[in-house]
């Protein structure tokens, strides 16, 4: 069996082995990567033999690990173990990949969903409808671009409602409040003032890949439609992706129990940044780490950038994710619309989800 892993940033990792009585066997390591000394690959080889074909991701990566350092401590490798362009880690979820514990993207046909607007809280809960469809074997995984009609701001799961947002700005600017089931932090959503996308993955293709890792994962392909769009971006800290000219977006994770994830991710175009100031009070850190300190300008990163109109943009982002991957078009389906709707009004819509966190 062989299994590949491209190191986000970094380089590829492929392992090919066999499974002999429960136990990996004739294990051969190879990519593109630099190793120090020369010998170290057979070290490598040697300490992943012999492991349970069930051996999680963490106990294969500190294997290797271990014999690297004991075989630098004992001297049967001249000169101190150098890897580069991968880690032991990569080489753990190229072992879990072969042996079929993890997939890769093309092991999956991902539904792109384009099902126009919506109201904020519906989209809200189309993501733990269509996350929790996946565990349950109903849908398999999709791309959804998000658009609505409405001035909302979605809240991350964890966060105060009190401290987050100033009630009369809310009032004042006639603002529908949104708590996601995702973390991270508070958005500001004027219709047509963002880019928005959820995907959701079951959670083999993340298999042995820790949040911060999947955040880089998951998002690697929206750094090419940037670029195919003329933004040259990079990631900024765990959840962020920057151009030069400063933040472009944010994302948010959830993982469900039965096996799947939620993964969104939000790039402003251009946002009124006079309203969301009055609307969040954490409004003016937020715009500084977008590169714009003045309230009287706006925050439009996508559209200064690139000079095209959002759906323009969200047209090259689908194209891209097409070129790149085995997808077919889908639709929202009635019952999963009502699903959604249910959920409005027993949860999402409720006092004591919105003050979830007071």
């Amino acid at each position: 069996m062989r299994g590949e892993y491209k190191v986000p940033g970094g380089k590829l990792v492929a392992v090919e082995v066999d499974v002999t009585d429960g136990r990996l066997a004739n294990t051969r390591l190879s990519g593109d990567f630099f190793l120090e000394p020369d010998d170290a690959l057979e070290v490598i080889d040697r300490a992943l033999d012999g492991l349970a074909a069930d051996t999680p991701t963490s106990a294969i990566a500190e294997a290797v690990e271990r014999a690297l350092a004991e075989a630098e401590a004992s001297g049967a490798l001249v000169g101190p173990v150098a890897l580069v362009g991968f880690d032991a880690w990569g080489v753990a979820v190229a072992v879990r990949r072969a042996l079929g514990h993890a997939t890769t993207w093309d092991d999956h046909v991902f539904e792109v969903l384009r099902p126009g607007p919506l109201p904020p809280r519906t989209l809200a809960a189309l993501d733990q409808v269509l996350t929790e469809e996946l565990a349950e074997g109903l849908r398999g995984p999709t791309l959804r671009f998000w658009d609505w009609d409405e001035r909302a701001v979605f809240i991350g799961s964890f966060q105060s409602l009190a401290n987050e947002l100033d009630a009369e700005g809310v009032a004042k600017h006639d603002v529908t409040v949104v708590r996601r089931i995702s973390g991270g932090g508070a958005m500001f959503m004027e219709a047509g003032n963002c880019v928005t996308f959820s995907l959701v993955v079951p959670a083999s293709l993340v298999d042995g890949l820790s949040f911060e890792q999947s955040y880089a994962f998951l998002d690697a392909w929206v750094l090419g439609a940037l670029a195919s769009i003329g933004v040259e971006a990079f990631f900024s800290g765990m959840n962020d992706v920057a151009s030069a000219a400063g933040k472009l977006a944010g994302s948010a994770q959830k993982r469900l129990a039965g096996g799947a994830v939620l993964h969104h991710m939000t790039m402003a175009y251009d946002i009124d940044s006079d309203k969301m100031l009055e609307v969040l009070r954490i409004g003016r850190e937020k715009l500084s780490d977008k590169g714009t300190r003045s309230a009287n300008k706006r925050v439009d990163p996508l559209r200064s950038q690139t000079g095209m109109t959002r759906e323009a943009i969200v047209d090259a982002f689908e194209a891209y994710f097409k070129g790149q991957y085995r997808t077919v078009d889908s639709a929202l389906r009635p019952d999963e619309l009502d699903r959604a709707r249910g959920l409005v009004e027993t949860k999402f819509a409720t006092p004591e989800w919105i003050a979830r966190v007071p």
